[in-house]
């Protein structure tokens, strides 16, 4: 009954979006609406989604939408001209019964399932339907699977990857396979995922979106000057979470400490690893070598007072804290992982590569950097010039062009109609990165 009930929902829906576009205005961009989890966070996408919403805000209406509310108070600073709407505020901690039964529009493999209900199902589709006219941006798979089933016809709907393919489990690649054929767009961070994307459409005989672009995230602009490398410190910053590898980090750094023991390892985070990362350093007597320094707000500071920085993760979307610490002035050692540092680290030029999850080869780079002092002046000069190729001016440059792209193929001469294409940006590439 229940699968009788959705499909006599869907046909519904279909014959409401048929009659709607008959009398549909022209698509525009005016209006830009940007889909989020929950904006009041402190993940990277967040910062990187306030990042581009202040950036298009010049030329745009641009409103964050954060399916849940958890906290207060947004933990970054929201850009001028940006507003947020939340959809389902669980900050009184009030739950009615839609809200206690799971999601029926979420794959139950996505990673944030467990913060979907059938009441935030609800609550975003109707918000979905209420729109008549503009741009639509989603940025998990079950935000883009939402918006590419119920976006009306007048909304020119995107789907934005800040993962990549390879990491999400099979069901839910399957879905992506499935339903994004229904999006104007898909939107990768790398030249890597993007081809995942094309590979993917094509194996499984699927339509695939008008568009596959790739459009990197912007590096914010950081507050403070560049480090003088002078601190024996290295640094990471991330969710504490397994995919962070911050457990591989700390069984390398207890061979740097061995030689080095001067030098200290703060990481930078909150995450549900916390207990488990703080016993691994106890156990290893790295106690006053390796930190765990919780959340901070501003990133630019305690990047300049270091003289390292490590990125450990056993998979990335596109490591915008890479760019952020190239920014600052210094040396970056991470592993080559899918997917991200091997499209911004030209190895041995602005930066060193490992082999993924090689915990000696991760401690030797390390030290390589910090016994060699030319080797560390020479990568962290290299720095900078590479993270201005990411600036916001340069990416929010290239959205406004797929922008202005969409609505030109939406008003085409067959309007609804769109040829498949893929837009790179090469203009925006980090140097060919040849392997260690």
């Amino acid at each position: 009954m229940r699968r009788a009930a959705a499909r006599a929902l869907v046909k519904a829906i279909e014959a409401r979006d048929r009659r709607r576009s008959r009398s549909a205005p022209p698509p525009d961009d005016h209006e830009v609406r940007i889909l989020l989890l929950h904006a009041n966070g402190m993940g990277g996408t967040i910062r990187t989604v306030f990042n581009l919403a202040g950036h298009l805000a010049r030329d745009h209406d641009v409103e964050i939408v954060s399916v849940v509310r958890t906290r207060e108070e947004p933990f970054f600073q929201v850009p001028p001209g940006v507003r947020i709407r939340y959809l389902d505020d669980r900050v009184s901690r009030r739950r009615g019964l839609l809200s206690r039964l799971p999601s029926r529009l979420v794959p139950g493999d996505e990673a944030a399932y467990h913060s979907f209900t059938l009441g935030t199902d609800l609550k975003l589709v109707r918000y979905i339907r209420s729109r008549r006219r503009g741009v639509l941006i989603g940025t998990r798979p079950g935000l883009n699977l939402i918006a590419a089933r119920f976006a009306p016809p007048e909304i020119i709907a995107i789907g934005q990857e800040h993962g990549n393919l390879s990491g999400h489990p099979p069901s839910v690649r399957s879905r992506i396979t499935r339903g994004y054929g229904r999006l104007d767009a898909v939107v990768t961070l790398t030249e890597a995922d993007l081809k995942a994307y094309e590979r993917a459409f094509e194996r499984a005989g699927r339509p695939r979106p008008a568009v596959l672009a790739r459009i990197p995230n912007a590096v914010p602009r950081l507050d403070g000057g560049r480090s003088p490398l002078t601190a024996k410190t290295a640094v990471t910053i991330g969710r504490l979470t397994h995919v962070k590898g911050y457990d591989l980090l700390i069984r390398a750094w207890a061979h740097v400490a061995a030689r080095h023991p001067d030098w200290t390892l703060r990481i930078f985070g909150a995450g549900p690893r916390q207990e488990k990362l703080q016993a691994a350093i106890d156990r290893r007597g790295l106690t006053d070598r390796v930190l765990l320094a919780g959340p901070i707000q501003d990133v630019g500071a305690e990047l300049a007072r270091a003289s390292l920085f490590v990125l450990s993760s056993r998979r990335e979307g596109m490591p915008m804290v890479l760019l952020e610490a190239m920014s600052k002035g210094l040396p970056v050692v991470a592993y080559d992982c899918p997917t991200g540092p091997a499209e911004l680290i030209a190895h041995g030029v602005n930066g060193l590569l490992v082999k993924p999850q090689k915990i000696h080869a991760l401690a030797d780079a390390i030290c390589a950097v910090i016994e060699d002092d030319d080797l560390r002046a020479r990568l962290a000069a290299q720095g900078p010039p590479t993270a201005a190729r990411y600036d916001i001016d340069v990416i929010g440059a290239r959205w406004e062009r797929l922008l202005a792209d969409l609505v030109a193929l939406r008003r085409g001469p067959f309007p609804g109609r769109l040829t498949p294409h893929r837009i790179t940006s090469d203009a925006a590439a980090a140097p060919p990165a040849p392997r260690p």
